[in-house]
């Protein structure tokens, strides 16, 4: 599991890195895994396994979604719009930091999973190309969200497969299937399909979209190798990323005179508005757990296919919440675009 501060669309990343790390061979578990209750004739341990199961999927769709939501209400239709999403990043960041913090040091059994807060000079300097990958992510995610409808989103963010592609050859040298290549022609005709339908189209949101899918890229190639540096613990890597992170990009957030402007916005001292930008950085900190509780009780074929389950009710939910137009040639291509996705998605699975 890589990790997911801001958005949804981390989570995309997280899951097919999972993938990743099991290439030894295919799962032969079914869409869900069977519970020893199922072995054993009991039928009181399938059901309660399947509940367990059901509720790991929606709570990682809730705070999946409710990132995204979130943070678009937060740029461009809150009481306090605020539209600076680079300080949105950074705050996120601050308050996940101290997030992990608290729960590592927690006694809870909720947050067993979380190890104690580390950070060794050695290890940060190993990590730190890492992270600059990884505030590209998503600080782009964030300004695309900031400049694009959320029924648009998806859209704009969907060339990771492709670049993903082209870096693996580039980098690690390993050729792509034919069946991928067709999967990836699928999304990159949504893309454009998509792109040519957006009635609100932005082509500055279309260039942060296609940046943080180009960082999105990187970050699932590299974040393998970075890994090992902290023994494969996924959130030793994110107590890592999230303070060097804060770091590196406060200088970009002065440098971008986001902080000149903010200091003229009215509500800036009113704790209700704090309180809501809180709530979005304590939603980006709970999807990490979300995922990898999504991880631990399913398989990889379910975590596939409930993102992309999930990123068809958000598009759906987000007409319906924001008020987003439509037209037929932006649905199809945002069907192409989810389609495509979920066939490459199966396509590794199964090892095509």
């Amino acid at each position: 599991m890589s990790n997911n501060n801001n958005t949804g669309a981390e989570a995309d990343v997280e899951l097919d890195n999972f993938n990743d790390f099991n290439d030894d061979g295919k799962d032969k578990n079914p869409l869900l895994p069977v519970s020893e209750g199922h072995h054993n004739g009991h039928e009181k341990g399938e059901k309660s396994e399947t509940k367990i199961i059901a509720s790991v999927i929606a709570f990682y769709w809730v705070c999946s979604m409710s990132v995204v939501f979130l943070n678009k209400y937060i740029f461009t239709y809150a009481d306090y719009e605020f539209p600076f999403p680079l300080f949105v990043t950074w705050y996120q960041f601050l308050v996940a930091l101290v997030l992990l913090i608290i729960t590592g040091f927690s006694k809870s059994k909720l947050f067993s999973i979380v190890p104690r807060y580390e950070l060794k000079l050695d290890i940060a300097i190993k990590i730190l190309p890492l992270t600059a990958i990884y505030v590209g992510m998503l600080t782009f995610n964030n300004l695309c969200l900031a400049f694009v409808e959320v029924s648009f989103y998806q859209v704009a963010r969907s060339l990771t497969i492709i670049f993903n592609i082209i870096f693996t050859y580039l980098i690690l040298h390993n050729k792509t299937s034919l069946a991928a290549i067709g999967a990836c022609t699928v999304v990159f005709f949504g893309f454009a399909l998509g792109s040519f339908g957006e009635l609100h189209f932005s082509l500055l949101g279309l260039i942060f979209g296609v940046c943080s899918s180009v960082f999105g890229a990187l970050y699932g190639i590299f974040v393998k190798k970075k890994l090992q540096v902290v023994e494969n613990n996924e959130w030793r890597l994110l107590h890592y990323n999230t303070t060097l992170a804060i770091i590196l990009l406060f200088p970009i957030v002065v440098l971008s005179g986001e902080l000149k402007e903010i200091k003229e916005v009215y509500f800036i001292l009113r704790p209700s508005f704090w309180i809501i930008m809180t709530v979005t950085g304590v939603s980006g900190f709970l999807i990490n757990i979300a995922t990898f509780l999504q991880i631990k009780f399913t398989t990889p074929l379910t975590n596939t296919i409930s993102g992309t389950a999930k990123a068809c009710t958000q598009t759906v939910l987000s007409v319906m919440i924001f008020k987003n137009p439509i037209t037929f040639i932006n649905g199809f291509g945002i069907f192409l675009v989810l389609l495509g996705s979920l066939l490459y998605s199966l396509v590794r699975y199964y090892k095509i």
